[in-house]
């Protein structure tokens, strides 16, 4: 069958579109109210010019809010919807490509082992073959992929099915290496299953999506929710409790309003190698970095191209046994937001692109919105505190009145919008711990009791770092409209902790941010000292936070106390097992004689 010819039905096409406009009514209805009801607390001083400031900063503010509330909603709501998939042994060529780039060789090949190991398992291997695609522009690196494929090809006896390139130079980045994949290799899959260095995955979930697809012929992405796994600091505890307990679940509220154009994030999906051969040859943006020049966040951009060709982009949160890891502590975490956040702001050289679906543009702005909202809630707390030097002198008695006239106090309205606030960050959490206790869904996390807790701990971590999060994120968000450009580094993926001085290095700066604060707001703002804590206390101990946060101890004493414990820690997950064990045969693989030579040697 032809791309572009719909297997929508009516009734899908108008389910998907009801959902799409209840969710932006109410997230404008919710934005509207939060706007009148800070307008009316901001005026009650007087009116000035920085009260309009401020209105526009908090209408921005709670538009983010109130949507990411309804996503979170409309998971609750909406279960995972049934989906055809052909039974029996798959009929098409599925390639694995793993792109690397300066990646820690022995854990990727341990995984690829694991996964490789799996589909022999079951039966199924004769329709994968595996390719290991290099970018790596260190030397040591490159040896030591190039070695240990060698290992795992004796290891597995795979010749023929596991194969290894090392591209230089890596025009491009990954969109590049996959592209020159395509190129050279693709005509020979059907499908291929674009992983990261660091992604894992099941025999029985790889089968499923194959299946999936094979029973959707204009389907020509299907996109998982990879669960975080193996992490061992508090920090890195926290998200991998977060992205197990509650992702499937706001995914599910992305799935609800996807229709044929839903997200791609770059890795763990399938997708149809035909597909993506037409319609995602990627162009080079006028102009320099960070606004020009190669996509940088392709993913986005070619789920867009995907469904403007005419092909089903779909996202499956129903998919289990598909995993990942995550940055360790905040610095690393926020190193890789850093290119994240020049990636999806360069989008906004992409949005107006002729012939996009109306979602796909929705996508694309959601990325812009999730890394602008930084540092206009920042910029809003700054106009906050400097909106009583503005505030106009009051006037009492009015002209041709006998009688003065007193502000009218807008307390009410300011605490109604303070718990309004909190409950759009609060109430789609809170109602997805209920929901899990009821089920009986919170066994999976260590019971009912231990869920709740987790739950809770999580929230109080979370809220403390969000401010560290912020003007990490402002910052990089400054840099990029500064014009810095910081490229697309390599991730350091270990699991470690931090001293005490990268911790300082990394954050002095918000210390003397908020100290400046309360000291400004001590002598012109005191009335907003109290409300100013939440934000400012934990920027005063940002290198303590930062640090502790990172330290394996403090994410142990969090699991033996059975807290933020995950699904995949207590029960059996054969391949992440498998994974594990194979680690230890790729590490001690390597001998004297493998070992790459320096220069001097």
């Amino acid at each position: 069958m032809e791309p572009g010819v719909s297997k929508s039905s009516l009734k899908e096409s108008v389910s998907v579109g009801l959902r799409r406009t209840g969710a932006i009514l109410l997230t404008l209805g919710l934005t509207v109210a939060a706007a009148s009801m800070f307008g009316s607390v901001a005026v009650a001083d007087g009116f000035d010019w920085v009260d309009v400031v401020r209105v526009s900063l908090v209408s921005f503010c709670a538009l983010w809010l109130s949507w990411g509330a309804c996503i979170g909603i409309l998971g609750l709501i909406f279960p995972n919807e049934s989906v055809p998939v052909r039974d029996g042994h798959p009929d098409g060529r599925t390639a694995i490509v793993i792109p690397v780039y300066n990646e820690a060789a022995d854990a990727v090949f341990a995984r690829l082992h694991a996964m490789y190991r799996a589909l022999d398992d079951a039966g199924v291997l004769d329709c994968f073959d595996f390719h290991v695609l290099s970018d790596s522009t260190r030397e040591e690196a490159a040896a030591a992929e190039k070695r240990l494929h060698r290992q795992a090809v004796s290891e597995l006896g795979a010749g023929g099915r596991l194969f290894y390139r090392h591209r230089s130079p890596n025009t491009g980045r990954k969109a590049g290496n996959i592209a020159d994949f395509i190129r050279t290799s693709g005509g020979a899959y059907e499908y291929m299953l674009v992983l990261d260095a660091d992604s894992l995955m099941s025999a029985e979930t790889i089968v499923e999506m194959v299946r999936r697809m094979e029973a959707v012929p204009d389907l020509g992405l299907l996109q998982t929710v990879p669960r975080i796994i193996g992490r061992k600091t508090l920090f890195g505890r926290m998200i991998q409790f977060s992205a197990n307990f509650y992702s499937p679940v706001f995914s599910r509220g992305v799935a609800a309003l996807q229709g044929r154009q839903g997200p791609f994030w770059g890795h763990n999906a399938l997708i149809r190698t035909r597909a993506f051969a037409a319609t995602c040859g990627l162009p080079a943006l006028k102009g320099n970095p960070p606004f020009g020049g190669q996509i940088l966040s392709h993913d986005t951009v070619e789920a867009a191209m995907l469904a403007r060709g005419g092909w089903r982009v779909r996202l499956d949160a129903d998919l289990d046994g598909s995993y990942e890891e995550a940055p360790a502590n905040l610095v690393e975490y926020a190193k890789r937001d850093r290119r994240w956040c020049q990636g999806n702001l360069q989008h906004a050289r992409v949005v107006m692109a002729p012939g996009l679906p109306f979602w796909s543009r929705i996508n694309l702005l959601q990325g812009i919105m999730a890394y602008l909202a930084s540092p206009v809630w920042l910029l809003f707390l700054t106009a906050s505190v400097v909106a009583p030097l503005f505030a106009p002198t009051p006037v009492y008695f009015i002209s041709g009145s006998l009688f003065p006239r007193f502000p009218h106090p807008e307390t009410e309205k300011g605490l109604a919008l303070l718990f309004g606030v909190v409950g759009l960050l609060i109430l789609p959490k809170a109602l997805l711990l209920l929901r899990s206790v009821v089920t009986r869904g919170a066994a999976d996390y260590g019971g009912a009791a231990r869920a709740s807790l987790s739950a809770l701990y999580e929230l109080l971590l979370a809220s403390l770092m969000a401010p560290i999060h912020m003007m990490f994120q402002s910052r990089s968000v400054f840099q990029v409209l500064s014009g810095a450009d910081f490229g697309w580094p390599s991730s350091d993926r270990e699991d470690g902790s931090l001293d005490w001085m990268t911790s300082l290095r990394s954050s002095w700066w918000m210390t003397v941010f908020g100290v400046a604060t309360l000291v400004f707001a001590y002598y012109y703002a005191f009335g907003l000292m109290a409300w100013l804590l939440p934000v400012t206390l934990p920027l005063v101990l940002a290198p303590l936070v930062v640090w502790w946060t990172a330290a394996p101890a403090a994410g142990a004493r969090a699991r033996r106390n059975g807290l933020l414990l995950t699904p995949q820690e207590l029960k059996d997950e054969p391949v992440i097992a498998a994974a594990t064990c194979a680690l230890g045969v790729y590490r001690s693989g390597e001998t004297d004689d493998d070992r790459p030579r320096s220069a001097a040697a």
